[in-house]
């Protein structure tokens, strides 16, 4: 039985339109072979065009990703780097594939051993050469499974330590800084089935798919996440349910991992707004987390709280403690910095200021409020900064790999 409607009808979903293949070659003939042995296995949609690696950068910033990416990195006095530029610009379940004139055996082994590209060829290429070599990647064959290389994008969890410290602002936010500003693949989900806002936030909708991923994981594919996944801008898609209150759904062990783990092939970033109380995906994000975040106000109770949760132990995948991050700074009633350091022991990782103009009415209207200048925003940034390594604009240099991405 297919999911219903509401969980897949979703134009322009997640990589829904993505062409099967786009190829940049700088030469006549690799651009003829490649045509040649490629357009017909990768179907409708595939193409090759004359450019260099900094247009094939170019192009992927304008546009959607392809399944399959070639790009020649030929002529290139520091080709290694450029690559790693690149692999800030496509999304983690790319397959990467270069061509190139060198032809010793070290760069090959630091294309697709260091930077996660499937296969290097040198030129001169030959039909029979590109159609062994690439065609199966290209037709996402077996030995091109992304279970076989894929490490997947970086998990950030975003908890408010108690209810109303505004951790959905500052997780939503989050997100679309990330993916507007710093131009990555990203993807926000809300675990709170029942009262979760993030989609409120970003003017997104809410679908069924979050229950129906939870109750019935074997439907959770990369279509369903495409189909499932809400659009609010090119690179950021929301995940978010708004089930009726007295209706619980019943989560099957391992379905929120299956999950995530299904985003993570498809983004950069997997950012989610946890709520303080216990949901059913807690524990399984928890788990799969990169990096946690916790959220709370001036106030001696959200200290108390943030102890609490500060003493949790580190997950597998977390190499550094959870970043606190003080909310609404210098609120009118609330307790002031010295009052919190002394209550929390030490200084907050990150200070937000509190902005009762601005945050308040862009949540009334569906907008990030980061999209302005302000301290908010300033936050947000460095909050970016902190838990993904990436500014406002251009990508953190030798960052991301080609599906090794946040390992």
């Amino acid at each position: 039985m297919p999911p219903s409607d509401a969980a897949v009808a979703t134009p322009g979903g997640a990589g829904a339109e993505r062409p099967s293949l786009l190829a940049f070659v700088v030469d006549a003939e690799s651009d003829a072979v490649l045509r040649e042995a490629l357009l017909s296995e990768a179907g409708e949609g595939a193409e090759v065009r004359r450019g260099d690696l900094q247009a094939a950068a170019r192009a992927l910033r304008k546009g959607i990703t392809p399944r399959a990416l070639v790009v020649d990195v030929s002529g290139l006095d520091q080709p290694l780097t450029a690559l790693e530029e690149l692999s800030q610009v496509v999304e983690p379940d790319v397959r990467v594939l270069v061509v190139g004139e060198r032809q010793d055996a070290s760069f090959y082994r630091q294309v697709t051993r260091g930077l996660g590209v499937l296969e290097y060829l040198y030129k001169p290429l030959s039909h029979e050469m590109v159609a062994r070599h690439f065609a199966g990647f290209v037709r996402g064959a077996a030995e091109a499974s992304p279970d076989v290389y894929l490490r997947g994008g970086r998990v950030i969890a975003v908890t408010g330590v108690r209810g109303g410290v505004g951790a959905t602002t500052v997780a939503s936010n989050l997100a679309w800084h990330l993916a507007e500003q710093a131009r990555r693949h990203t993807a926000l989900l809300d675990c709170d089935l029942h009262g979760g806002s993030t989609a409120l936030l970003l003017g997104a909708k809410t679908t069924n798919g979050l229950r129906v991923a939870l109750e019935h994981p074997d439907r959770v594919d990369e279509l369903f996440v495409e189909r499932t996944a809400q659009p609010v801008g090119e690179r950021l898609f929301v995940l978010a349910a708004e089930e009726k209150l007295l209706d619980e759904p019943h989560a099957v062990p391992g379905a929120t991992s299956r999950l995530v783990n299904m985003l993570r092939r498809r983004f950069n970033f997997v950012v989610v707004d946890l709520p303080a109380r216990a949901t059913l995906m807690s524990r399984d994000v928890l788990d799969l987390a990169h990096q946690r975040v916790l959220v709370t106000d001036p106030s001696l109770a959200g200290a108390r709280e943030v102890l609490r949760y500060a003493g949790l132990p580190n997950a597998p995948m977390q190499a550094r403690r959870a970043l606190i991050v003080l909310n609404r700074a210098n609120q009118t009633g609330g307790l002031n910095r010295q009052q919190m350091v002394q209550a929390l022991g030490s200084e907050p990782d990150l200070q937000i200021p509190w902005l009762p103009k601005l945050v308040p009415a862009a949540a009334d209207l569906g907008e990030p409020a980061a999209a302005k200048r302000s301290g908010f925003r300033d936050g947000i940034e460095q909050l970016a900064r902190e838990v993904a390594s990436v500014g406002s604009a251009e990508p953190a240099a030798k960052r991301g790999l080609f599906r090794k991405l946040f390992a």
